[in-house]
């Protein structure tokens, strides 16, 4: 109840700020539960994603340090957010999701590079699909990358794909999690390249 709830303020919220976004491919979306996978552009992506899907109901992951706030921690808890130690995952990463989409009819919401400061992909994502048997949906983000963009009202538009390719009966190696990693990629240009030919994006340079 308090997600809809939340998915409610979000959508007050993205409204106010920056008006009505764009959706290219909805048509892809699976009728069952499935894992979204995009390249990670904004911390706001996946507020975005989870309106896309509306009704149905999301989970992410989020790092742990976000956790040690408590009134943030209530909201992400309610938002179906777990908390990920990035430095050391435990089974915990795997598990809980796998649980989401088995048992509780969620959609996974993931970023295979795990983080916006990379480009190189993880495996976690075949992994979780090969125990969940949950398809790979990749979607996109195509936006202002800084918060001056979102109050400047600029053009935003999610692109979702049709389901990545994957062996489900073929033993998870890491010859098929390179193929898979590699066809996400693919399928993020063409959505990309489809919204707008002439987009590309630049990973923002990490602060320390």
């Amino acid at each position: 109840m308090f997600y809809k709830f939340i998915r409610v303020i979000a959508r007050g919220i993205v409204f106010l700020l920056n008006g009505h976004f764009d959706i290219v491919g909805k048509e892809n979306l699976p009728d069952k539960p499935y894992i979204i996978v995009a390249p990670h552009r904004t911390w706001w992506e996946p507020i975005f994603f989870a309106l896309v899907i509306s009704p149905r109901e999301a989970t992410f992951m989020a790092k742990k340090e976000l956790f040690k706030n408590p009134i943030l921690r209530f909201i992400l808890v309610h938002a179906h957010a777990f908390p990920v130690d990035r430095a050391h995952p435990g089974p915990s990463v795997i598990k809980t999701p796998v649980k989401a989409l088995k048992k509780e009819d969620k959609v996974l919401i993931m970023f295979p590079s795990g983080t916006r400061y990379s480009e190189q992909l993880k495996g976690g994502a075949s992994l979780i699909a090969k125990l969940s048997k949950a398809p790979l949906v990749p979607f996109v983000y195509q936006g202002p990358l800084k918060f001056s963009g979102l109050l400047k009202h600029q053009k935003i538009t999610i692109g979702v794909g049709p389901e990545i390719d994957f062996d489900f009966k073929a033993k998870l190696d890491e010859q098929q999690t390179k193929q898979v990693n590699d066809d996400m990629e693919v399928a993020w240009q063409k959505i990309d390249q489809k919204i707008n030919p002439e987009f590309k994006y630049i990973p923002p340079k990490k602060k320390y």
